[in-house]
């Protein structure tokens, strides 16, 4: 006579197991994230000599990626119906192993190849908060996730250096050997989404079964009517908020080394000072989205931390080449902060998951394009001005817009998307999906 009941402690030991294993399995997914844009903006002033690109082309080069984010957001729900939010990300991660390569080995493809990095990128990265929220995982969850991105960015910057003295001074080793860590987060990712998967019995945690209302933004599986998105200002004031951090951010990734040197950094401690631009925004990045769960926090932080970002880039203008490790840290604790923030006002200023979903392709769809105007525009300036005082006043000016951003968008109404009145139903209609 068998038991009728299995032991309940061998179950909970393993669901432990399999969620420790999805975690896992999205650090290092996101440890993925970054090091593909990094890399090249650590060695932006090599890349002519390198791979013969014209010097004009370069501020393309910055802007590229981040381009790519804007125009392939919508990949990752479409790819995660298909295969399963698990394996969209894994597929994600082998074409962006596959850029990583072809760009650097195949003459001509450095522009074309770090477009589709970019986009690989795009795809896993708004898959991220999916898994998170289909296995249940708290606040901390998210803060480890955002933390990875800026680890990512760190060895991204500080070890393509050293691996390119190591590699015998191959620039193209140096790039080319990353494709590796995301051969392995592919097969991690895919691995825990099989074992979430089994978990459940129906593949939920993993396939994206049960991520319908976030994965498609409108809600594909609800007949309700719904208000459009472009209609509520807290959206738009969200979508802001978050493209114009996300600008900062890759304006200063893609430039700062350059903008070192030319204050009398060696190209090494240049790369350094960027990854250092990083690793010193790791716990900002961690905390910021638990801080902000604070409301009494959110009214403050969310305008602040704009105003401080502009102090920063202003700071990082004038300090001596002494003060740079100072102040390009201090620059790197409030810009990952703000990221963090970005990240956790699409889930703040949701009614649901349902809006959330809705809200996040909204924001990082438009917030990534309007971010590619980031190392474009700080580029050109140079390049205009002969210097880089204009670019920095320039993102200065910007972070003050972060700031109102950040003001309005923890003000007003929660951004959801069905519909509250029934006065509004026949307008709806006309919109609905």
């Amino acid at each position: 006579m068998g038991q009728a009941h299995p032991p309940r402690s061998g179950t909970s030991a393993s669901t432990a197991r399999k969620t420790a294993l999805v975690l896992v399995a999205l650090a290092l997914v996101s440890i993925n994230l970054r090091p593909a844009i990094t890399t090249i903006a650590g060695t932006m002033g090599q890349l002519q000599a390198g791979f013969g690109l014209d010097a004009h082309l370069l501020p393309l080069l910055g802007a590229l990626p981040v381009l790519a984010f804007g125009v392939s957001a919508p990949c990752g729900p479409w790819l995660a119906r298909r295969l399963g939010t698990g394996s969209a990300v894994a597929a994600a991660l082998l074409v962006l192993a596959a850029a990583l390569l072809v760009r650097v080995l195949v003459p001509g493809l450095l522009l074309p190849g770090t477009f589709l990095a970019g986009a690989s990128i795009m795809t896993a990265s708004v898959l991220v908060p999916q898994i998170v929220k289909a296995n249940r995982g708290s606040g901390w969850w998210t803060g480890l996730c955002t933390m990875g991105f800026g680890m990512g960015a760190a060895l991204g910057a500080g070890l393509v250096q050293p691996l390119q003295e190591a590699l015998g001074g191959s620039l193209a080793g140096a790039l080319a050997v990353w494709a590796v860590p995301a051969l392995l987060g592919a097969a991690l990712i895919h691995r825990a989404g099989h074992a979430a998967g089994r978990r459940d019995g129906t593949g939920g945690a993993a396939s994206g079964a049960g991520l319908q209302e976030t994965t498609t933004a409108g809600g594909a599986t609800s007949e309700r009517a719904t208000i459009p998105l472009r209609k509520q200002r807290t959206a738009w004031a969200v979508t802001a908020f978050f493209g114009l951090q996300a600008m900062l951010y890759f304006a200063v990734t893609s430039w700062l080394a350059v903008f070192l040197v030319s204050k009398g950094q060696t190209a090494a401690d240049a790369a350094g000072l960027l990854a250092w631009f990083s690793v010193a925004g790791l716990p900002a990045s961690l905390l910021a989205p638990v801080l902000a769960g604070r409301r009494p926090v959110l009214k403050v932080m969310a305008p602040g931390l704009g105003l401080l970002v502009a102090a920063a880039l202003i700071g990082v203008l004038t300090a001596p080449v002494a003060l740079q490790f100072l102040m390009v840290g201090l620059l790197g604790i409030v810009q990952s902060a703000g990221f963090g923030l970005g990240m956790a006002l699409v889930v703040i200023r949701s009614a649901g998951p349902e809006s959330a979903g809705s809200l996040s392709a909204m924001s990082q769809g438009l917030g990534f394009a309007l971010a590619s105007l980031g190392p474009l525009g700080a580029g050109f300036l140079h390049e205009w001005s002969g210097g880089w005082d204009a670019s920095f006043w320039a993102l200065a000016a910007e972070a003050v817009l972060l700031a109102v951003a950040g003001f309005l968008a923890v003000r007003g109404r929660a951004v959801s998307v069905a519909a509250a009145k029934a006065e509004h139903l026949g307008e709806l209609a006309a919109v609905g999906h």
